[in-house]
Parts: structure tokens; sequence; C-alpha cells
């Protein structure tokens, strides 16, 4: 599932409502229908083609009725089941299904046995799903599943997929698995991120003759380069090696180095003019043999260095000696990342996480799940049930930029601006690729980035670079972590020189 490099702005079922409400005055649902089937056409170009629709008790239904005479217009051989009561439609869905038996539709109890489809069009239900899907309805939907990965044919879900919360990501009961979703007026948070991802198939949006935008703000974003563009210059020709910023990485104890180099060779590669590490292996080598650009450090020596930006966390470990650098590094009027082993003394330490909220300069946090559980006290199921719940949560309680990271990242700000991720792929989930994606933020700010842009962009650029190793034919199963960092240095230049 991708979606481009443009920021789509994303609402939540209420902010949609409340859009719908506004335009209440308009074709709504006529136009839903229509884009529905103009893109069920196109995804079904065969002319008579047997297309099996499911249509739900709400307005849901009455898009699919829509979409269903259109089609029959157009020649396909449409066989419609309705889940639910004709007397109990919404007015718009009861119209919508009067005029598509008045043309002649007919509506069906269940679905007919021994077809094969050429596509399945789920309009079971939309956005604002309270309850799991079970009984018929659940019945109906393992049905278009099995018949569609039986049939090999396009399942397209109307609005989103039904059983998939449209806000957060999460499945209720079962749920659709499509190809292809076509999103009414603007996209959803749940389409990108959780569950949605594996869901939602190819996101298309139709924005039914509205501007979203101006009819109601959007608080979310989708992750795109454009909102980039005022970073993504071109250097100085007269320009050193202090221009571009001293990023420290503090982390590698003992048995753990390995993620600090990540980390601070994806520094390196991402146009940080000095990468210094701290150790607190006190056998660590004098130098990275493979890397040998980087300065190695004891813990001390790195935070006495010229930084204009700090990480700390990568292989940092829990002793007492981490916990006691990481307090001196909250000290710092540095931009500040903490990642892995530092978000988790984070968590066990109350005085620390009220240290953050005293800091001048901008903190980071950059958790996966479990993490960002023990950062909320609560579990990783908890989180994972709204992650833009819990992304916007954790920045607001600890006063730091923050990235929820999986399948469908998410980036909040404080004051409660967020932000999902689009890019990339099931590559991503092996060791180490959480301290690239460490030292691409580090990288950034170090070179005067803002915090927010500097997060947006690493996030953004650690996913397209895996996409790209994907598309070379390097994964995903299998992609590593160090490949990673290669693919994001050509990525970034490639904005660079477009930006300009």
């Amino acid at each position: 599932m991708k979606t481009g490099n443009r920021s789509q702005p994303l609402y939540r079922s209420d902010a949609l409502r409340s859009i719908e409400a506004l335009a209440a005055e308009q074709p709504l649902m006529q136009r839903a229908g229509l884009a529905a089937a103009e893109l069920a056409t196109s995804l079904c170009r065969l002319q008579g083609a047997a297309l099996l629709i499911l249509a739900g008790p709400g307005n849901n239904g009455g898009d699919a009725f829509v979409a269903a005479r259109h089609l029959r217009e157009r020649r396909f051989a449409v066989s419609l089941v309705f889940a639910g009561e004709v007397g109990r439609l919404p007015p718009d869905a009861a119209a919508a299904c009067k005029r598509f038996l008045d043309d002649g539709g007919t509506l069906l109890d269940g679905i007919p046995a021994g077809q094969r489809w050429a596509m399945i069009i789920d309009g079971l239900f939309g956005i604002g799903l309270q309850r799991p899907i079970a009984g018929r309805y659940g019945e109906l939907v393992l049905a278009a599943n099995t018949l569609a990965a039986h049939d090999r044919c396009p399942l397209l879900a109307l609005d989103c997929p039904s059983g998939l919360d449209a806000d957060t990501g999460r499945l209720c009961g079962t749920t659709i698995r499509a190809t292809h979703t076509i999103s009414f007026i603007a996209s959803k948070p749940g389409l990108h991120t959780g569950d949605g991802p594996d869901h939602c198939g190819t996101i298309s949006v139709a924005p039914l003759d509205l501007d979203a935008e101006r009819l109601t703000k959007a608080t979310a974003r989708t992750v795109g380069v454009d909102l980039l563009l005022d970073q993504l210059r071109p250097r100085a020709r007269n320009s050193h090696k202090g221009s571009n910023g001293g990023a420290g990485i503090l982390g590698g104890a003992p048995s753990m180095l390995g993620a600090v180099f990540l980390a601070g060779r994806a520094a390196l590669r991402l146009g940080s003019g000095r990468v210094y590490l701290g150790l607190l292996d006190r056998q660590a080598p004098a130098i990275d043999p493979l890397q040998p650009e980087l300065m190695l450090r004891q813990p001390e020596a790195l935070l006495a260095a010229p930084l204009t930006a700090l990480a700390c966390g990568p292989g940092l470990g829990g002793s007492d000696e981490a916990r006691e650098w990481l307090w001196r590094a909250c000290s710092l009027p540095l931009p500040l990342l903490l990642d892995a082993d530092a978000l988790n003394l984070l968590g066990a330490e109350a005085s620390l996480r009220q240290a953050l909220l005293t800091r001048g300069a901008p903190t980071l946090l950059s958790p996966h799940p479990t993490e960002a559980a023990r950062l909320l006290d609560c579990d990783t199921a908890a989180v994972q049930a709204d992650r833009p719940g819990a992304a916007v949560e954790l920045a607001a309680r600890y006063g730091a930029l923050t990235v929820l990271k999986g399948c469908g990242s998410v980036v909040a700000a404080p004051g409660g601006q967020w932000f999902v991720n689009t890019s990339g792929n099931p590559g991503l989930a092996t060791a180490g690729t959480g301290d690239v994606l460490s030292g691409f933020i580090v990288a950034l700010l170090a070179q005067g980035w803002p915090a927010l842009e500097a997060m947006l962009a690493a996030v953004h650029l650690h996913g397209v670079a895996a996409d790209e190793r994907v598309a070379g034919g390097c994964g995903p199963v299998g992609l590593t972590a160090s490949e990673i960092i290669d693919s994001a240095r050509s990525a970034f230049n490639r904005w660079i020189a477009r930006a300009r």
C-alpha cells in the first residue's frame, strides 16, 4: 500500500461526520456510488463480468446500491446481497435502494453458489463501526475473503474495509481483506496504520467534489516529501565539516556495540559533518574498522565534544552507569533523541521523566509499541489498539516529539498535531533498523533541521530506503538494517536535487 510522496489530510470519523453535515445538501451518496463504480470499471474491464456486491444496513450499503445501479447500466452482471432490512435503512440509503430496485435490480439474501466472480465489492460497514462483526455479517465477510482468494479477483472496499476501525487501524472481529479501498471525502488514519495496510490494499481517495480542508481543518496528515521542502536545500560550495554539525550517540554497553555502530554509520551517511560515539564498553575498539570516519570516545569525552545534537539509547543497557550518563545527557542544551534502552530507563524513573519536562531544547522519543506501553503504564495491546492515540498521549505526557514505530509509524507533537507514515515494508521488522532510524534523526538534528521536520524526514526516508531495496530484489525477507543506509543516502540526495 502506497499513496505517493505528497502529504494527505487524515480525518477521524467524528470530523468526517461534521464535514458530511456541512455538505448535507449535496448528493454525497450519489457521488460516492458513482466514484466506486468508475473505479470498479477500471479494475474489471471485461464487459458482462459477474460482480458480487455486499450491501449493509447503513449508509455504506447505500453507497453500494448506487454503485450497483451504475454497474448494471454498464452491462455488468451484478449480484447484490443485502444484509439488512429495507424498512430500517437510513433515508438516503433507502432512496438509493428503491432506485436500484426500480431500475430492475434484485436484492439477494445470500451469495449465489457455483459462480466465479470477476470482482467483489464490500459495502457492508464503513466508518464508525462500534462493535465486532459477527453472526451473519461475519459469515459474509469470511465468504468474501475466501471467494476473492479462490477466484483471484479484486475485492474493493467502499470507504473502509468492513471490520476495520477507520480511526485506529484496529480490527473489529472478522474483517474484509481488500485489494483496493476507495476512501470517500478524505483518507482515514486507520487505513494507514496498525492492521489497516494489511486489509486495505491499494488506497485511492474520492473527494466527492468537496474540499475537506476548507470545511474542517485536519489535525493529522500522512507524511510526504512536500512537508520537507523548506529544509531540502543544496549545500553551499563554501562549506566544511563544521558547517554540517556534530552528532553524538551514547550507547554501546558490553556485547551491544553493534547498535551504536549502526546508528553512527547511518548518521554519517546522512550528512552529519562529524559523528561521535560515546561507548560504555571500556574494552571497545578504538575505531570502527568498517567506518573509520566515526570518532569513538568514552562517554565523558562524548559529552564534552562539540555536539549539535545527541542521541541516547542504542545498546545503552540498563546499568546504573547507563542511568547516570543519561541523566547527564538530559542536562545538555541540545536537541536530544531518546531511543531503545534510554526509553526503558525513562519509563522506570519518574524523576527522569520530570527532568525532561524542564529541558529548554527539543526532546524526541522513538519507542516501539512495547517501549511505548512502559512509558504509558499500560500494555502493548492497549497501545496497538489505538496507535494514534498512544502517540499523541506520549507527546503530551513527556513534552516530547514522538514517533511510535511499527506498521504506519505515527509521529506526534506535544501540541496535538500528528502524522502517519506510509512508506516502508515488513523488511524493516529486523534487528538494528531502529538504530539506523536513530542515526538518521540525529544526523538531521545535528545539521540544524527543526525537530519536527527532522523526525518526519528520517521516518519517511527510512521507509523509502527499505522500499527501494525491496524493489531492487533485496527483501523484504532477509533485508538487513545496514543495507538501508546507502539506499537512504541516495534517496535523500534525490529529494534535495528535485526540490531545487
